[in-house]
């Protein structure tokens, strides 16, 4: 009985301890005048994400629209409170002028784990995850492979791969596909091809291991997957002093070892090709020099993440990456050019089909190109200058953004002048809505219709600089932005080139978007039509 009854106390007081652990910070915002969404225990202010009541953009657009007249607003995100930044102008200061204060992005591995050099966490080494002076030098080190110039040098592969796809669809002619599957497999041959220097061809060997290992390693709906990232939200120095990685370790041994084997190989015949592992093997030599390109400067895509000047600036001294870092860089560069840009390119599709007059009008610039052409491939120059393709392109990453928002950490205090004024501490997180300003009615009129001439040259004028961010802003922003441009870019005008896309009896209108914390994907797919075109 005596026993019984030191176990039930054991027990509740466990459970008082978990809460009190669990509700310790909740009156975190009570300090600052600002408004706070409701917090509960476990679930902070994500109930709705966490059962799967709403998608993550959803929910980042309905948070956002909950205080419209807040410049900021609190959350928590579990136990993480987090200041929510709504106004631009804001953001562009929090971002660009005074980045020195939010240099580094939350980290997803605890700051002990991910500095530690002897970490075997592939994510900790990762661009994304480096912090401070560390992630300047990587960042430096790697910029250099995503100039306007490396870009010329890569596109010969974007446009073999588009051309193995096409190839691939000329027979059976008019048939129904799901847009995800067949854009996933073009964006497995671009990575595979360009960071691993892998020929590969995804619609003929419909199984090969990179297709196979990169739909594994973005199912992030997966029950371990889903667990050990709750486990470092929750518990993060516990799952960093365990070293548990996100990435299953068979994935990770696999692309360690293809990486490996393509440097043994290049130092042995001397190869040389256009890509990620070429700059990375040329920076662990220290043999790394940017060179100044003799061109005219070409016409950006608008939604090009802008160069800053520290990124044309290489560290004085060179920067030795280990390998593990090196295949970090490959890994991430895979993971995210597989499923976000599959992603990206299907949503096009889907509202290319949906309004066939953009579609029409979109065809008829690509037709116009090609005859420019006069029968050669298609060149990096010729696609630059596709202005409503721009346009087109432009307006998918406003209202379907694979990433729905990103983040920092504050790393001194900092003033946000106001009445009264604001001090976001040293240490807090900071969360920029992405999807929540891509939807605001009062920078884009009626942002549930998809209209490309929101970005014509008039009209791309009236956009804040804080309000438009597909691929992140300031030092932080995605350093490939260029590339996954030109390889959406490429692919639409080639499909478009060859076949008219029409809507089938699976397609599903309006689409469904999947709930809960996972990337941007629809829920039944994306099934579309595509009818060859009549050739003269």
């Amino acid at each position: 009985m005596e026993v019984n009854l030191v176990l039930m106390i054991g027990f509740v007081s466990l459970l008082v301890a978990l809460y009190v652990y669990l509700t310790s910070n909740n009156k975190f915002f009570e300090r600052f005048p600002i408004p706070c969404l409701p917090v509960e225990p476990f679930f902070g202010s994500c109930r709705r994400l966490v059962l799967k009541r709403t998608s993550f953009n959803e929910f980042v657009r309905s948070n956002y629209e909950a205080f419209p007249d807040a410049k900021m607003f609190g959350m928590f995100e579990i136990l993480t409170p987090m200041f929510v930044i709504r106004d631009p102008e804001l953001i562009k200061r929090i971002t660009v002028k005074d980045f020195d204060h939010f240099i580094n992005h939350r980290p997803l591995i605890s700051a002990d784990s991910a500095n530690s050099e002897g970490s075997t966490v592939m994510f900790t080494k990762a661009l994304f995850n480096l912090r401070s002076q560390r992630w300047r030098d990587v960042r430096t080190t790697l910029s250099p492979t995503f100039t306007g110039r490396k870009m010329r040098q890569m596109f010969t592969m974007i446009v073999e791969c588009s051309e193995n796809m096409v190839q691939a669809l000329a027979n059976p002619a008019g048939q129904e596909c799901e847009m995800k599957d067949l854009f996933i497999r073009f964006t497995n041959d671009v990575i595979a091809s360009v960071a691993f220097g892998v020929r590969i061809n995804s619609f003929r060997d419909k199984e090969n291991v990179f297709f196979r290992y990169g739909k594994d390693l973005s199912n992030f709906s997966r029950l371990h997957v889903i667990l050990k990232m709750m486990g470092y939200q929750v518990f993060p120095k516990l799952m960093g002093w365990l070293q548990m990685d996100i990435f299953d370790r068979k994935h990770v041994e696999f692309f360690t070892e293809l990486f490996r084997q393509s440097v043994k190989e290049r130092q042995h015949h001397g190869t040389v090709r256009p890509d990620l592992i070429h700059l990375l093997m040329q920076s662990s030599k220290g043999t790394l020099r940017h060179q100044p390109s003799e061109e005219p400067e070409e016409v950006e895509s608008f939604a090009t993440a802008k160069e800053l000047n520290d990124e044309k600036i290489l560290p004085k001294h060179p920067v030795m990456l280990s390998e593990g870092e090196m295949v970090a860089q490959c890994f991430l560069f895979f993971l995210a050019g597989f499923d976000t840009l599959a992603t990206a390119i299907s949503f096009l599709v889907y509202e290319v089909t949906i309004a066939s007059d953009i579609q029409e009008r979109l065809y008829e610039e690509v037709k116009q190109v090609s005859e420019s052409l006069e029968g050669k491939s298609l060149t990096y120059d010729a696609l630059q200058g596709m202005r409503y393709m721009d346009m087109v392109v432009s307006e998918t990453l406003r209202k379907w953004n694979p990433a729905p928002g990103t983040d920092r950490v504050c790393n001194q205090d900092y003033t946000v002048p106001g009445d009264p004024d604001i001090i976001i501490p040293k240490g807090a997180s900071v969360f920029i809505p992405i999807a929540g300003l891509h939807f605001d009615p009062q920078i884009y009129p009626d942002p549930d219709r998809f209209d490309p001439e929101r970005f014509n040259a008039e009209n791309r004028q009236k956009i804040p600089l804080g309000a438009y961010l597909p691929f992140g802003i300031g030092p932080r922003n995605f350093i490939a932005s260029r590339f996954a441009l030109m390889e959406i870019k490429a692919v639409v005008y080639h499909l478009l080139l060859n076949f008219e896309f029409q809507r089938s009896e699976r397609t599903t209108v309006p689409i469904e978007v999947a709930k809960g914390f996972t990337p941007l994907k629809p829920e039944k797919g994306i099934y579309l039509q595509l009818i060859p075109r009549k050739t003269n």
